[in-house]
């Protein structure tokens, strides 16, 4: 028989369908599912050799949904302008001369900062999947793979389709099912009309998600509606994005109502990544409707390159209080709201919402433990007229503040360490890395004849 473990916190916020907080109750783990939940005499009882993790003083909680994101080293080096110019003067030009030695070691630092910091499950874009397989199949976490792709003449530095076709036949349901591999184009601009046609084509044939940047900026609604005559949730669909078995947006910032009424018809997902929106400079998000419309919303950190740190915990809080700022109204996303869309709306935005982010029976045990004896969760009231720990988690809570984080019951942060790889490692090898990056990045930058100063701004 499988081994039990069970775990004993002081307080569960299981994220089920009644968002039940629970006090003096057990969480039973057989292989990657949770199996019981209940109270922790009951449970002791019914399982008298489990193996146990007591954690006293914590709160355990699903674990984090990141619903985009992208790994990278290029933290703190490209700052303050909008998104295009960004692109165009750091991103792109990283992209042209990144080789995959450096690609899988940021998959490496980036799913290490994830794990430490709560976030069991990242949807990554990026280049060179197969190293950011690797990385996430030795350091835990779950994995949406998706290749940062560009299928036309003008963006032939990018992964290719070929590239994600090969992620889809060698590493589906690698690492017992955490390595999920999605098709991806950066934006539906990066493909030509053959490359737009074969992604659809890959997604069905397949039988898997299709992700892609839009709306992201305003400038990017005219420039739709110039090439195909409709704003860009039409136009995706007309595309046939929609006709594919999971469609996901990251962004979505400038959606009007008929094109939120759209996706939630067409069951498309989208992240929103509030703080990348606001770094950049793109917008507020009509989050709001969104739900209201019953779209499934999930929260995503984007880049580090864009955010920039990769804690989920912080990005809730944005969320929460961008919400009020947009709407001017203090009751606005509220902090169940945000706390669902970092749980459960992410993955059900991924095809997961009836075995990720919640702590029920049948669902994978992907949990996580938050400190409560420091100051910002105190003080802790679980229950009664003022119950504060769903607050307190969206609105005080660091990722620092996460000390152990299970995936597929597989402990793999255990008192604030990583249990499967030495984070002092991954460090020193991105920090090796860097400096011959950057000086290929600055020698291809200087090489390109540039009178109009479209790359040195």
């Amino acid at each position: 028989m499988t081994p039990t473990i069970l775990l004993t916190p002081d307080v569960v916020l299981t994220m089920d369908d009644d968002r039940s907080v629970l006090e003096g109750a057990a969480v039973a783990v057989q292989g990657d599912a949770i199996v019981a939940v209940g109270p922790q005499a009951e449970l002791e009882a019914a399982y008298p050799g489990a193996a146990r993790i007591d954690l006293p003083d914590r709160v355990l909680m699903p674990g984090l949904v990141n619903a985009h994101h992208h790994s990278g080293m290029l933290r703190g080096t490209a700052e303050h302008l909008p998104v295009w110019e960004w692109l165009r003067l750091h991103i792109d030009p990283m992209h042209r001369v990144l080789r995959p030695e450096e690609a899988e070691a940021a998959a490496w630092l980036c799913y290490a900062e994830g794990l430490l910091s709560g976030t069991t499950t990242v949807v990554d874009m990026w280049r060179y999947m197969d190293g950011a397989a690797r990385a996430a199949s030795a350091l835990g976490n779950r994995l949406v793979t998706v290749n940062y792709v560009g299928e036309h003449p003008d963006f032939d530095y990018f992964d290719t389709l070929d590239d994600n076709e090969r992620m889809l036949t060698q590493w589906a349901g690698a690492a017992n099912g955490r390595i999920m591999p999605w098709v991806g184009l950066e934006h539906p601009f990066y493909a030509d009309e053959a490359g737009q046609r074969r992604a659809v084509d890959l997604a069905k044939a397949y039988d898997t998600g299709i992700y892609t940047h839009c709306s992201e900026a305003e400038i990017e609604v005219a420039d739709f509606v110039s090439r195909y005559g409709v704003r860009p949730m039409f136009a995706l669909e007309k595309l046939g994005f929609f006709d594919t078995p999971r469609a996901m947006i990251a962004h979505a910032v400038w959606l009007d109502q008929a094109e939120v009424e759209l996706i939630a018809e067409r069951g498309v997902g989208v992240s929103h990544n509030p703080v990348s929106n606001m770094k950049l400079a793109s917008g507020m998000a009509p989050i709001a409707e969104m739900l209201a419309a019953g779209v499934n919303v999930g929260l995503g950190t984007d880049g580090e390159k864009e955010n920039n740190n990769l804690d989920m915990f912080e990005e809730m809080k944005v969320a929460s209080l961008l919400g009020k700022l947009r709407t001017m109204d203090a009751a606005a996303m509220d902090s169940w709201q945000v706390l669902q869309m970092a749980t459960r709306g992410g993955a059900a935005a991924i095809g997961r919402g009836n075995d990720i982010g919640a702590i029920a029976p049948g669902f994978q045990a992907d949990l996580v433990a938050v400190r409560t004896d420091t100051p910002r969760m105190t003080p802790l009231l679980p229950s009664g007229g003022y119950a504060n720990v769903h607050h307190n988690l969206v609105h005080a809570v660091r990722g620092s503040d996460v000390d152990l984080t299970m995936v597929a019951g597989d402990v793999v942060v255990r008192d604030g360490r990583l249990v499967h790889a030495d984070l002092d490692e991954i460090i020193d090898r991105v920090r090796s890395l860097v400096p011959d990056l950057f000086a290929r990045r600055s020698a291809w930058l200087d090489a390109q004849d540039d009178p109009t100063g479209l790359f040195h701004g």
